[in-house]
């Protein structure tokens, strides 16, 4: 695949190990590996575990490149991401993350958009960082959340960037479980594997039903809320 993103076949699953040596920030590189493993596992109709880096699943959109290029640079980067995490909750198979560790703004997304997620335990930040450094969250990330995170706990989450450890992450939605971080991707793809054992056009067709409001929202309003958010 790249050396950014490697894609290991195992039975029914695709593992996509995400490791760009640093942080795993989104950049339009990372985005390109994404897109390519992404078209690979759904030609092979296989369920996904993506999994990233020791320490580190996602830091969110690399500032560094959005700063230099500018606000289309800006722009374009977002609606990447925005689609990237379409494609998760529309992929044709059962989707798990193995969150090996900090879990920041669009990595976060990442976590929401996915069928299933198993945390690493230790000292890492899961949340939504965005108004705390002075960005106005876009309407895809306050709908995966919506979607996600339990009402008692959305306006902290997202309007008042409250950032979470992976056992709070847990309670308030971003994972559905924690485990030791040597077991966190042995966990992900057991669960991985159970789930595609599912009968797979049902599960496709009701998870389709469960988000079908929140994704035909998000495309009705992506392009003109990050267009305005991000003005050229």
């Amino acid at each position: 695949m790249t050396e950014i993103l490697k894609y290991e076949s195992t039975g029914d699953v695709a593992v996509l190990r995400l490791d760009d040596g640093k942080a795993n920030a989104i950049s339009p590189t990372v985005l390109e590996a994404l897109n390519a493993g992404l078209d690979q596992a759904e030609e092979a109709r296989q369920a996904i575990v993506l999994v990233g880096r020791p320490g580190k699943f996602s830091a969110g959109f690399d500032l560094g490149v959005m700063r230099e290029g500018g606000p289309e640079t800006a722009q374009q980067m977002v609606l990447g991401g925005a689609r990237i995490a379409l494609r998760l909750a529309r992929h044709p198979g059962p989707v798990v993350i193995a969150c090996t560790g900090h879990a920041l703004a669009m990595g976060a997304v990442l976590l929401l958009a996915s069928d299933l997620r198993i945390g690493a335990q230790g000292p890492f930040k899961i949340g939504f960082n965005e108004v705390a450094i002075g960005m106005t969250t876009p309407i895809f990330l306050l709908e995966f959340a919506r979607e996600r995170i339990p009402t008692r706990h959305f306006q902290r989450a997202t309007v008042q960037a409250q950032i979470y450890t992976p056992d709070e992450a847990v309670e308030t939605g971003f994972l559905d479980s924690v485990v030791e971080a040597d077991q966190v991707f042995d966990v992900a793809l057991g669960e991985a594997q159970r789930l595609a054992k599912l009968p797979r056009g049902p599960y496709l067709k009701t998870r389709a039903l469960v988000l079908a409001n929140t994704l035909d929202l998000i495309e009705e309003t992506l392009e003109a809320n990050i267009a305005q958010s991000f003005p050229a």
